[in-house]
């Protein structure tokens, strides 16, 4: 399998994790986007991460939330508010990338999130992720299906 490694594919997977991370801390502190992007500058893994795909998350993300959430809303048992912290930045993450980023297929975007919701979020958070991320994508990304 090493010969499938793709730097930029794993520069990407590290710039998503490093955002759930940054907006996961945005929700219990807000802070501007830019003093998140600055804190997690000095981040160990942000020289492998692809910074500008970091920061174009964590600014359309935080600048974007409220419309954000609402695009999802219709996704959703409960408001976004009401989320537990971990699965909201995994949505909020998601739903950034596809709605702004067509040219990351659907399926990448739900295998990320639900990857990243395993690894952080509660029991079978990654579940609800995955429900909802697959909701949204059928409804948003039509000329994928």
């Amino acid at each position: 399998m090493a010969g499938n490694f793709n730097p930029q594919t794993a520069a990407r997977a590290l710039a998503r994790r490093l955002a759930v991370q940054a907006l996961y801390r945005w929700q219990l502190n807000t802070a501007p986007w830019q003093d998140l992007v600055s804190e997690f500058a000095t981040d160990a893994d942000m020289p492998r991460a692809d910074g500008e795909y970091f920061r174009t998350l964590v600014r359309t993300a935080i600048d974007e939330h409220q419309a954000v959430d609402a695009a999802l809303a219709p996704f959703l048992a409960r408001a976004a508010g009401a989320l537990d912290p971990v699965e909201h930045a995994v949505l909020l993450v998601a739903a950034v990338e596809l709605q702004h980023q067509p040219q990351v297929p659907f399926r990448v975007v739900i295998d990320e999130a639900v990857g990243l919701a395993r690894r952080f979020g509660a029991t079978d958070g990654h579940k609800f992720v995955n429900g909802v991320l697959d909701r949204a994508a059928r409804a948003w990304r039509t000329e994928e299906r």
